[in-house]
């Protein structure tokens, strides 16, 4: 198995030709983040995650975390001494606010560094993900008394968040959760129920974990209107802020997984006795809200997981592809073998996965921008309008970066052939671990529907024509440049098609709801790998500023997605606008047998 190393070259890239780092700098919450203090923070992250998380990787999956008779989780070997060494160096709160201890930086410095985190070990960093969600529900919805007991201790990664939202009977349609919530008589309440599919919901890592758990108060409304959010400590914490009792909650079981395997997934159990003391988050029956809080601010840092597993797949990948001998390539000496990298096919796959991540990367970079200008803009006018773009380009960093992660991470184990199929070599880990992305925060087929039903609409259509207005405009800036013709014409045609299918979908949305439904995931891929297309087109655009190198590396990635990914995007539109007779027909017939 390959070591990681964090591609610090493509990643400061990103961070400052295709988002702007430095633009960000020059708003008031962000002078501190000056690019030298950036460059040295990005240079220890990358010897921090390379060399005390990446190494637990591999036990992590072979070992995992392990269920104890008593109902305790012991963490996979290495996982405990290196998630102490992260709270020592402060690695968890770099974006998060400084009067609880974070360091303020820009959520996009946070999310280059998180995607170092999660390339060196996925399943660990679900701990800090899980937590980092927690906050922002706190940070948005807690009382000044509940961000003033837990927010320092969560922000220092002390204490650890969950989120306790699925149930066996309510998976994506969280309003049919079940679990109750009974007002005690000194104003906190007494929880009952079980949750599933519950991410790190106990280990030894934390000296406390805080579940924030959706339950129903008596006479609750019915459907997602009657659910509020309960604050549900592990240990209840004292006036003092020291630990008190152990709370009435347990960990009935943990689950067998296709991957992650380092992460327990666990079925807890609220209330088996008197009932879990929590205390409510917000106001009564208004859970929904702030579970949306949760749910959009991991929903991009998944996104991110499809980009750092194929980095680690593709860093693994390459490496082997050069130390494999196999054939003799053209050219070659008679009666030599050559390494495989010298195979025009393994050329081609390793590229498709280079270009791929390097547009993934830009995607959800971009993204993480848009949100930090909508918190900290100059004004009123420039935060709304980041807010409009981070509204659309959530969705397809969540879904597009999440499925690609899991066709690179295939292509990775292609690339080993029968040796990828071999645990012993490690590539067939990433494929496994990449699996669980397209399903976390709502499925990929909700970001979808929540993208034609929801975002599509934002300002009567204009935020996602502005959004097509920006592709055009770096259509224009490819003019006058000859090695770039290629992927002007390919980005043309795909925005040409995927602007035919914005107007399809709008047009129709208010005759024929479940045809746009039906078109909706095909639509998602169609607007991100133009996305896709615009940040690699961009990104070659601004290598010019650079070296000769950098011009010669960034044109090849994008001409490469230009013709194999781009110029796929108009054959997509038969497939949105396709309607949904056949899909109805099949429901009654074929999918009835």
């Amino acid at each position: 198995m390959t070591d990681y190393r964090a591609p610090l070259d493509d990643i400061r890239f990103a961070l400052r030709q295709v988002a702007d780092l430095d633009g960000l700098a020059e708003l008031d919450a962000f002078s501190h983040s000056d690019p030298e203090l950036v460059d040295g923070l990005l240079d220890e992250a990358a010897r921090f995650f390379e060399q005390v998380v990446a190494p637990t990787n591999r036990d992590g999956d072979t070992i995992g975390s392990q269920r104890n008779d008593d109902g305790s989780i012991t963490a996979a070997p290495g996982f405990v001494k290196a998630y102490k060494q992260g709270v020592e160096a402060g690695w968890g709160g770099l974006g998060l606010p400084e009067e609880y201890g974070g360091g303020s930086f820009p959520w996009l410095l946070a999310l280059a560094v998180q995607e170092m985190l999660t390339a060196a070990n996925m399943g660990f960093s679900l701990c800090s993900l899980l937590t980092q969600g927690a906050i922002d529900a706190l940070l948005h919805h807690g009382s000044e008394a509940q961000k003033e007991t837990y927010l320092r201790k969560m922000v220092t990664g002390e204490w650890s968040g969950t989120m306790n939202l699925t149930e066996p009977q309510a998976g994506s349609d969280v309003g049919a959760l079940t679990s109750k919530a009974t007002a005690a008589d000194d104003g906190t309440w007494r929880i009952k129920g079980q949750k599933i599919f519950i991410t790190w919901g106990e280990h030894d890592m934390v000296d406390n974990i805080l579940h924030l758990v959706l339950a129903r108060t008596p006479d609750s409304p019915p459907g997602t209107k009657g659910i509020s959010l309960f604050l549900v400590p592990k240990f209840l914490v004292n006036d003092d802020g020291s630990l008190g009792d152990r709370n009435d909650l347990s960990c009935v079981s943990i689950e067998h997984k296709l991957g992650i395997h380092g992460s327990p997934t666990c079925v807890m159990s609220f209330g088996d006795d008197e009932g879990a003391i929590g205390y409510m988050i917000g106001e009564e029956n208004s859970g929904m809200r702030a579970m949306f809080t949760m749910m959009n601010s991991a929903r991009l840092t998944v996104g991110l997981e499809g980009v750092a597993i194929a980095e680690r797949a593709y860093q693994q990948a390459l490496a082997y592809a050069h130390e494999r001998l196999q054939g003799r390539a053209l050219g070659a000496e008679p009666g030599t073998v050559s390494p495989i990298v010298e195979h025009p096919d393994v050329q081609r796959m390793l590229l498709d996965m280079k270009s791929g991540i390097a547009a993934m990367r830009g995607l959800c970079y971009r993204n993480a921008e848009a949100i930090d200008i909508a918190s900290h803009g100059a004004d009123e006018e420039t935060r709304t309008k980041a807010d409009e773009l981070a509204a659309i380009l959530t969705p397809l960093s969540k879904s597009w970066s999440t499925d690609l992660g899991c066709e690179l991470t295939s292509i990775g184990v292609q690339i080993h052939g029968g040796a990828g199929y071999i645990e012993e070599t490690g590539a067939a880990q990433h494929f496994r671990d990449a699996r669980i992305a397209p399903i976390y925060e709502g499925t990929n087929g909700i970001q979808a529907l929540d993208l034609v039903g929801r975002k599509l609409g934002l300002r009567g259509g204009e935020v996602v024509r502005s959004h097509l207005t920006s592709i055009e405009a770096t259509i224009a800036s490819l003019d006058g440049i000859a090695e770039l013709d290629v992927v002007r014409h390919h980005l043309a045609a795909a925005l040409a098609s995927t602007t035919a299918a914005t107007d399809w979908l709008m047009q129709t949305a208010g005759a024929d709801i479940a045809s746009v439904l039906a078109g909706a995931t095909p639509y998602l891929n169609m607007l991100a790998i133009t996305t896709g297309g615009q940040v690699l087109a961009d990104g070659a655009v601004a290598a010019r500023r650079l070296d000769a190198d950098a011009i010669i590396d960034r044109d090849v990635l994008a001409r490469f997605f230009a013709t194999n990914r781009l110029a796929a995007v108009p054959g997509m539109l038969a497939a949105v606008t396709a309607g949904n007779a056949d899909l109805a027909v099949a429901a009654d017939r074929i999918l009835a047998e």
